[in-house]
């Protein structure tokens, strides 16, 4: 097993402490993500279930392209959201951020944001998407949180 850095330590204390706090709507915990997925195609029909004999597939498939799909998960309210989009740029990331700020949670103080270290989950991101001034505004409705790679 690989020796856990400080570095690591500290992160996950960090979010760890963040999912113990009690569920506050004016400052709630969501967890941010994407998934690249393929998208697939049945060749054969699926034969029905039988008694005792669960429905079955052909491994044989046809592709029919990829997709991406951002997930939002709020833990303590038992809340998730999956949008799925053709790609995954900064351009994406940072409407997504402002879908979280304007549409899901106009009222909360401030949003409190784990993401991983993806090269687009910066706020550099929505600065490419929006005017300074529009990228400053969702910014600072959103805290960012961080966690390590890895230990």
């Amino acid at each position: 097993m690989p020796e856990v850095s400080a570095e690591f330590v500290a992160a996950m204390e960090d979010v760890l402490e963040l999912y113990a706090e009690p569920y506050d709507p004016a400052r709630p915990v969501m967890c941010f993500d994407e998934v690249p997925t393929q998208l697939i195609a049945e060749i054969r029909q699926p034969l029905p279930a039988q008694p005792g004999q669960p429905e079955r597939y052909d491994y044989e498939y046809r592709r029919n392209g990829t997709c991406n799909q951002f997930m939002f998960v709020e833990p303590a309210a038992g809340w998730r959201h999956v949008e799925v989009t053709d790609q995954r740029t900064q351009r994406d990331f940072a409407q997504q951020m402002k879908w979280l700020a304007d549409e899901r949670y106009p009222e909360a103080d401030v949003i409190r944001v784990v993401l991983d270290n993806l090269n687009t989950h910066r706020p550099a991101s929505l600065y490419e998407a929006f005017t300074p001034a529009e990228a400053r505004r969702i910014l600072k409705r959103l805290q960012r949180l961080y966690p390590c790679n890895s230990a």
